[in-house]
């Protein structure tokens, strides 16, 4: 299949709009094979009309100006599929391509015929050459928040120029973010869906539903307009003008605080507080209910307060530096409540309407460390007792683990607590000492424990994970420091624990031990919500 891309932005391959054109094709061709020819205006040499009527009286169907414009007919009459890529400018085309759409003048005949393209009374010329068959698409971006509204000049010249209902239209808004590293995360999910409109495009046409959700906006209005004015106000902060000084960090700092999301508003107001030390400027952001007020002077008490360079900050919010490892590593330090940094994706992410275009996906299952506890309650808590129940609902206990999973997400620990479990209930049920099966699950309960400190992810970390932003709080270096400590206090707790088990179980009553070995994990558990919080932000905080 050819398709030809008319590229219309003076900007050439750095174009925003040629990212969703390139996107749409990536799409088709998962679907059938292509043969793009991609056409720059700008870098061609196209005059523009100068109404001559040649091409219709003397040099029928050739225009007598002799440029690259005879070459674009060419390829257009070749072409199954014709993809115009454009920027909208004042409400309609870049003139450069304008002019290629004048120059089509060769391509028509000059005998006026009642509704020859777009179905209308309007009066049109018919085409000279076979165009049956031929698909086209429309794919551009605009300035505004949204396109609505905006493309009704366009699409007018194009209900006749192409007819009405013939052309396929991919219209989006906030264009100049797609130029922005910064937003990557959240353009490339708009980018994922045009790949999937280009895929269905070459297939059976594109769905309402995709349709639906390319028509989502990237961000609210009131979260894009206050981009786009910090960004015209570091514009207006260039060095080049005389009357005031420039001032990046300022219009950064704007920028990052239009990114707030209220709906992340958890009932406390906060100061979040920017020092950036490398040019001693320090502004805070004051995050409510409503939404934000940025401060420069007067400043409240901070709630959370960030020293970095501003270098150091600005490349980091452009993917060029992970945040959690240039934290590891001391590029930047943090002061107050670590919260607002764990959360950091909902106080400035994407925000409702980009939650939104994502569409509503089935709930994820998520672990639940009870699970993987259940198996070795009975063995605990019942065996010293009277070892026969013990074993028996030991063995229950196992039997029973495996139904949870339609609800909650399994782990390997599950399975192997299960598994151990049952075993250990079973060589209880046919007489095996349980002076000697009490220690063993404890220590092999430890055991499980402590392996895992020495794996990429701690066993605590598969249960925590999910209140500090799930899958990707395993990628957060500092989280994952602050699990593998944790798991290796438990794991030495429960190590160690067979020492005394066996000792009280030959010396000492089974309601003691019951006792001591309840009271010790529950100090730990205290230790434990006291040491998630306390570290992360001891580490922050240190230079």
């Amino acid at each position: 299949m050819n398709v030809l891309v008319l590229n219309g932005s003076p900007k050439g391959e750095k174009s925003n709009t040629i990212q969703l054109t390139n996107a749409f094709l990536e799409g088709m061709a998962e679907r059938t094979a292509l043969d793009i020819d991609v056409l720059t205006v700008s870098n061609m040499n196209i005059k523009p009309c100068v109404g001559c009527f040649h091409c219709w009286s003397k040099t029928p169907g050739k225009c007598c100006i002799h440029d690259d414009m005879a070459s674009v007919i060419e390829k257009m009459l070749a072409s199954d599929i014709i993809i115009w890529n454009f920027p909208l400018y004042y409400y309609g085309l870049p003139s450069q391509l304008k002019a290629v759409i004048d120059r089509q003048l060769p391509m028509n005949l000059p005998f006026m015929e009642k509704g020859a393209k777009n179905g209308s009374d309007s009066g049109s010329h018919p085409p000279r050459y076979d165009m049956t068959g031929k698909r086209y698409v429309l794919i551009s971006t605009c300035g505004f928040y949204t396109p609505k509204g905006n493309y009704d000049s366009v699409n007018l010249q194009f209900d006749h120029y192409l007819g009405k209902g013939n052309y396929e239209t991919l219209y989006c808004g906030q264009g100049e973010l797609f130029g922005v590293p910064e937003l990557r995360s959240r353009t490339e999910k708009y980018l994922q869906n045009v790949k999937t409109a280009g895929a269905e495009f070459a297939s059976s046409g594109i769905t309402a539903v995709t349709k639906e959700t390319l028509n989502e906006l990237l961000y609210s209005r009131d979260v894009f307009e206050q981009m786009a004015n910090a960004s015209w106000e570091a514009e207006a902060e260039s060095p080049y003008r005389s009357d005031q000084a420039h001032d990046s960090s300022l219009s950064f700092t704007k920028q990052m605080a239009a990114f707030y999301n209220p709906a992340a508003w958890d009932g406390t107001d906060k100061v979040l507080e920017m020092h950036y030390i490398d040019v001693g400027k320090t502004y805070q952001i004051m995050l409510g209910k409503n939404g934000h007020k940025l401060l420069s002077e007067n400043f409240l008490p901070p709630t959370t307060k960030i020293e970095t360079p501003l270098s150091i900050w600005m490349s980091i919010a452009k993917g060029e530096l992970d945040g959690q490892a240039a934290m590891m590593e001391h590029k930047y330090r943090v002061e107050g409540d670590l919260n607002l940094m764990i959360h950091w994706n909902d106080f400035f992410g994407p925000g409702v309407n980009a939650k939104k275009a994502a569409g509503n996906p089935i709930p994820e299952k998520r672990t639940n460390m009870a699970l993987m506890l259940f198996p070795w309650f009975p063995i605990w808590f019942f065996m010293a007792v009277n070892p026969g129940i013990g074993g028996v609902l030991g063995i229950a206990a196992g039997a029973i683990l495996p139904f949870s999973f339609f609800k909650y997400k399994a782990t390997i620990f599950e399975c192997i607590s299960g598994l151990t479990a049952s075993c250990i209930g079973l060589l209880a049920v046919f007489g095996f000492p349980v002076s000697i099966l009490l220690p063993a699950s404890y220590l092999l309960f430890g055991i499980m424990w402590s392996v895992t400190v020495f794996l990429k992810i701690p066993l605590t970390a598969y249960y925590s994970m999910y209140g500090y932003g799930a899958e990707k709080a395993l990628k957060n270096l500092l989280f994952m420091r602050t699990n593998r400590i944790l798991t290796a206090c438990w794991g030495f707790l429960y190590l160690i624990t067979p020492i005394w088990t066996y000792f009280f179980m030959q010396n000492r009553p089974a309601m003691l031990l019951g006792i001591v070995n309840s009271i010790l994990p529950a100090f730990l558990g205290i230790f434990t919500n006291w040491f998630q919080k306390w570290y992360p932000s001891y580490y922050a905080e240190k230079c």
